[in-house]
C-alpha cells in the first residue's frame, strides 16, 4: 500500500528518511514530496544575540530550521572557534529548551544540552518552562519561523515570564507542490493514506489533494503527526484516522500501519 508523506527531507541527512524506513518496516511504501520552502532572515541580529548569552535566561528551540538558522550564523571559522571556546558553555550553564527529537538533535550538534526533547507540542514544552523557570530571569531567547502559533509565548507571557522571539526563517509553498503532486497521483494513483505533517502544510496542499482524489477522497485514511496538525485537517472537513502519540517516525509509522489494517 501506497503512502503520501507530505513533508521535508531530513536536513542533510544520510540514508533514508526515517519515516520512509519505518513505514517500509510495516511493509508500506512511502513518497516523500515537499511541502514548504524557507528563507532565512535577520541572521546579523541572531548572531549578535547568539553571542551575548548574558543577556538572556535561556533558549528555546521548536523547529529544526531554527536551529538550522543558528548553524549558519557559526559557519564563518573565527565564530565557531569562539562560540566551541567560551560562548556554547555560557548557554549550556543556562537552559536550552527543545519540542522533539529532530529539533534536539541538531541542537546537540551545536554542542548545546537540549532539555524537553520528549514534550511533543509547544503547548507542553510550555509548562516545562514555567515549571523550572523563575520570572525574574532576564528574556527567555526564541528564535522562531514567520508562522508560528501563539501558544507558547502566549502562556510564558500569561505566567509572567520574560521572553524575547525574533523571526529568522519565512514560510512559503514549495515551488513545485502542484506539479509534485500531480506527477504523483498521475503515476501512483490515489495513495491508501496521505501524511500532514504541520498547518501550513494542511494548508497548502488540501485543495491540490481533493481536486486530484475526486470522489476517492473519502477512501484515503488521513494521518497527523500531532495534535495541531490534526485540528487543521479537521477544520478543512476531513476525517483524520490516526495522530502520531509522539511526534517520531516510529510513532507515526505504527499509527498508520494500524489504521490500514
Amino acid at each position: 500500500m501506497q503512502v503520501l508523506l507530505l513533508k521535508e527531507p531530513r536536513d542533510g541527512a544520510s540514508g533514508p528518511d526515517p519515516y520512509i524506513k519505518e513505514l517500509a518496516s510495516h511493509g508500506l511504501s512511502a513518497t516523500l514530496i515537499p511541502v514548504l520552502s524557507f528563507k532565512f532572515v535577520s541572521l546579523n541580529t541572531l548572531s549578535d544575540k547568539l553571542f551575548q548569552p548574558e543577556k538572556h535566561g535561556g533558549l528555546i528551540f521548536t523547529s529544526p530550521r531554527a536551529v538550522e538558522a543558528v548553524k549558519i550564523c557559526l559557519e564563518a571559522e573565527e565564530r565557531r572557534e569562539e562560540w566551541d571556546r567560551s560562548v556554547k558553555e555560557k548557554w549550556n550553564a543556562k537552559s536550552v529548551y527543545v519540542v522533539g527529537k529532530a529539533t534536539a538533535a541538531l541542537v546537540r550538534n551545536l554542542g548545546l544540552n537540549p532539555l524537553g526533547e520528549d514534550t511533543g507540542t509547544a503547548e507542553i514544552l510550555s509548562r516545562v518552562i514555567i515549571e523550572r523557570e523563575d520570572t525574574n530571569i532576564p528574556p527567555l531567547f526564541f528564535p522562531c519561523g514567520s508562522i508560528k502559533r501563539e501558544v507558547l509565548p502566549s502562556a510564558l507571557r500569561e505566567n509572567g515570564m520574560p521572553l524575547e522571539t525574533l523571526t529568522v526563517y519565512q514560510t512559503a509553498e514549495h515551488p513545485d507542490l502542484d506539479k509534485n503532486l500531480k506527477n504523483y497521483f498521475t503515476v501512483q494513483g490515489i495513495p491508501a493514506s496521505i501524511a500532514f505533517f504541520s498547518p501550513s502544510g494542511v494548508k497548502f496542499c488540501i485543495e491540490a489533494v481533493r481536486r486530484l482524489s475526486g470522489e476517492h477522497l473519502t477512501q484515503i485514511k488521513f494521518a497527523a503527526i500531532g495534535p495541531t496538525t490534526q485540528d487543521a485537517i479537521t477544520a478543512e472537513g476531513l476525517c483524520v484516522s490516526c495522530t502520531a502519540e509522539k511526534p517520531t517516525a516510529e510513532h507515526l509509522a505504527a499509527a498508520i500501519a494500524k489504521a490500514l489494517q
